[in-house]
């Protein structure tokens, strides 16, 4: 541990010995350092973080997909670097005030897509950062691209919007064209060949229509003629007089008879049918009665009046026949139309080829034509709403300010290592160049050289005049030597100085 301690204190020796080489090589490495230092460019960061808010509500009514506002919003951010934009920014910027020429627009839009970055952070977050020669160009730089950046994405959108817009409009009015030539040939092929023919449509169409309504009036007419019949069957078993105020028709059996009939045709009115109790047993009474009546001479006196039974099927079987008449015309009338459809299509069978490819065409044109019609109001609607309110809303969480201190180059710290630096070379070169000389500072390590033993060492004696003389140069080394910390610390004095005047 002694002998390390000596080999400390002979190095500090030696170099303290040639302590003038050494603080002249500190003052040459610190003042080339610090000129290399105050020529390196300021370079100030203006950052800015912009929030992009979708639309949820209008956008999903007018069919703007929120997906699709995302993919456009990461593709203007994706291409807000590009040449064009950053020649925007160019002009929009002081840096207009340094460009002559075509030449210099390129050279300054290469610079800026090196010292801008856009990075994405999370819930549709972008962070825009900036780098420039000042504060106010950086902030002025990350202000146009914000303007560029939420301008772009309403104006590309919008613009996007009015062009499919116009392109729909060209092809509605193209459609309509083409959709009147195919009725005005579809009605012209009517007139000329289906004009005398009922019904609507193709031949076919007519056909099967006509066999529609044939047989839903086959089934109406089975049903009428059926409650006709049944009506015609009740008025033969009824009486069309009874017994009026002055006696009987016929004696008190015919009167029996027809009041049990007319009890028979309230209870079949009622909607009894045959195997209903009451109807049997009115039955079973009718036969009887019946029977008695006929065995029952007819009397003179008292003469009868009309039956309301009989009547009142009389006006059932009146209707039931004119409905049966009415539909029987219709089938009638039907029948003819099938028959003359029939003719045509056996007659010429061109025709109904031919109107079935007029008809699937006009069909065709008119899907066509309203599906683009549809598509055009929809889009309209979209581009009204995008004109009155924004689908997508822009907020600048943290605006863009002019910085206070430049981003690199961190001039204090590079003083700094210029500083310690050139102490260090200083140390190093007086260090080094005590090694080159063949000097012994102690004894013992001239024994240690030469193998012989040393008797003694004498002291070094100083007269009054040479330890003034020293005193002296001692002083102005402990000043020189300062003079390094003192100017350090006045060019973090000037730093700070450009910092404010900067800002």
């Amino acid at each position: 541990m002694n002998g390390l301690y000596d080999e400390l204190r002979i190095a500090m020796h030696s170099i303290w010995q040639r302590r003038w080489l050494a603080l002249a090589v500190a003052w040459g490495i610190a003042i080339l350092g610090w000129l290399v230092v105050s020529q390196l460019p300021n370079r100030y960061e203006a950052k800015a973080r912009v929030f992009v808010q979708m639309g949820q509500v209008l956008s999903a009514k007018v069919g703007i997909n929120a997906q699709e506002q995302q993919n456009d919003v990461d593709t203007i951010r994706q291409t807000l670097t590009s040449a064009v934009n950053l020649e925007k920014v160019v002009r929009g910027t002081d840096l207009a005030n340094t460009v002559a020429g075509p030449q210099d627009i390129a050279d300054r839009v290469a610079g800026l897509q090196t010292n801008i970055k856009i990075v994405a952070q999370q819930n549709n977050l972008f962070e825009i950062t900036a780098s420039a020669s000042s504060p106010k160009l950086a902030k002025q730089i990350v202000d146009k691209l914000i303007s560029i950046f939420v301008d772009q994405n309403l104006s590309d959108d919008r613009n996007e919007t009015q062009t499919t817009l116009r392109f729909l409009d060209s092809q509605v009015e193209q459609m309509q064209n083409r959709l009147a030539d195919a009725d005005a040939k579809r009605t012209a092929f009517q007139t000329q060949y289906l004009g005398a023919l009922p019904g609507t449509g193709t031949l076919q169409d007519r056909m099967s229509a006509a066999r529609t309504q044939m047989a839903q009036i086959d089934g109406d007419l089975a049903g009428a003629q059926t409650s006709l019949a049944a009506i015609n069957g009740q008025m033969a078993g009824t009486q069309a007089n009874v017994a009026g105020a002055g006696g009987v028709v016929g004696g008190p059996a015919r009167a029996r008879l027809a009041a049990i009939e007319g009890q028979l045709a309230d209870a079949r009115a009622k909607g009894y049918t045959e195997s209903h109790p009451d109807v049997i047993a009115l039955r079973s009474q009718l036969a009887a009665a019946r029977a008695a009546a006929n065995s029952e001479p007819l009397g003179a006196g008292g003469g009868g009046q009309p039956n309301p039974v009989y009547l009142s099927l009389r006006s059932m079987q009146a209707d039931k026949q004119a409905a049966v008449a009415a539909l029987s015309a219709r089938k009638a009338q039907l029948q003819g139309d099938m028959n003359a459809i029939m003719a045509k299509l056996n007659g010429d069978p061109a025709v109904a080829s031919e109107q079935s490819q007029i008809e699937r065409d006009y069909q065709v044109l008119k899907d066509q034509y309203d599906k683009v019609l549809g598509d055009r109001e929809e889009l309209r609607v979209r581009a009204q709403a995008q004109a009155q309110t924004d689908a997508i809303k822009f907020r600048t969480i943290d605006p863009p300010a002019a910085p206070r201190a430049p981003a690199a180059p961190n001039r204090p710290v590079l003083l700094f290592g210029v500083l310690f630096l050139a102490i260090g070379g200083g140390v190093a070169t007086a260090f080094g160049m005590a090694q080159l000389k063949a000097t012994f500072p102690t004894a013992g390590r001239l024994e240690k050289a030469t193998g012989l033993p040393v008797i003694g060492s004498i002291s070094e004696r100083v007269s009054r005049v040479e330890a003034s003389l020293r005193k002296r140069k001692l002083v102005l080394f402990a000043g020189a030597a300062a003079g390094l910390g003192v100017a350090f610390v006045g060019l973090l004095g000037v730093e700070m100085l450009m910092r404010g005047l900067a800002a």
